[in-house]
């Protein structure tokens, strides 16, 4: 116990809180998108909750007051006054998955059940606060829907509109990684990058996908210099470390050999 206080005295610091940072999460979506908590519509209830969400945000930043480019209350302000925008792309992001999805049946559903979506929406709100030169607050929120949905989308990406990620599990998004609009990926799918050299942290690591792409699944889209152009396609199980034109299509080719007709001794002695 004596190592393990001298420990936390030598290295105290304050830092955002996560359950705070999952309290605020659970907030904005409430906020934007009632029936995900079956509240009621009125304005004065939606009101209430901008005001809670406005609140909540401001706690967050306290620990980090001393990295800010800007104060509090206006990084806090102009997150509010993106809302709107972010909104709109939600919007967007859900008719996709509606529209491309033959298991939806409606937009409604997607907000409150779908994965992809929920995984969307903390990315479109922790990017504002990311744009903002927020540390630390984004990256908490982008792990919470990385542990709610096993899809991991950095707060740093660049994401264009009706974004589309069905089932999901297992995505990864690099963070200077650039997705244009509609585009669609499947779960497994990787944009990383080919090395990890702390060296490069300032430099353009992940991939770039233009519009109106489709990735299927445990497709690995590797490299800053890579790029997906548009109305392409990308087979499962692609691995990709160069740029691919437009209008091509991507595939893994392998071969499955099935065997039958086999001796029944053999079967039984394979099996023992």
């Amino acid at each position: 116990m004596d190592d393990l206080q001298s420990a936390r005295k030598n290295n105290e610091i304050d830092m955002p809180s996560r359950d705070l940072s999952q309290r605020f999460v659970e907030e904005a979506m409430n906020t934007l998108f009632p029936i995900s908590a079956r509240r009621t519509k009125s304005c004065c209830a939606e009101e209430s909750l901008l005001y809670q969400m406005e609140s909540t945000l401001k706690l967050l930043l306290l620990p980090v007051n001393f990295k800010l480019n800007d104060t509090i209350e206006n990084i806090t302000q102009e997150f509010m006054v993106q809302l709107p925008s972010v909104y709109r792309a939600l919007l967007k992001d859900a008719e996709a998955i509606q529209k491309f999805d033959p298991a939806a049946d409606t937009i409604g559903e997607v907000i409150i059940a779908y994965p992809g979506f929920f995984a969307i929406m903390v990315y479109r709100l922790s990017n504002v606060l990311y744009k903002l030169g927020v540390p630390t607050v984004p990256r908490l929120m982008s792990e919470y829907a990385h542990t709610k949905t096993g899809i991991d989308i950095h707060p740093g990406a660049t994401i264009g509109e009706s974004f589309f990620i069905d089932h999901g599990t297992g995505v990864v998004i690099g963070e200077t990684a650039i997705i244009k609009n509609n585009v669609k990926i499947y779960q497994g799918v990787t944009l990383g990058a080919l090395q990890v050299k702390k060296s490069l942290a300032k430099k353009k690591r992940h991939p770039t996908v233009e519009d109106n792409v489709i990735i299927y699944s445990s497709a690995t889209i590797l490299g800053g210099d890579t790029v997906i152009g548009r109305n392409s396609i990308i087979g499962g199980n692609v691995w990709l470390t160069s740029s691919v034109d437009s209008n091509s299509v991507v595939y893994h080719k392998h071969e499955t050999k099935v065997r039958t007709n086999l001796d029944e001794s053999k079967i039984i002695n394979f099996q023992i």
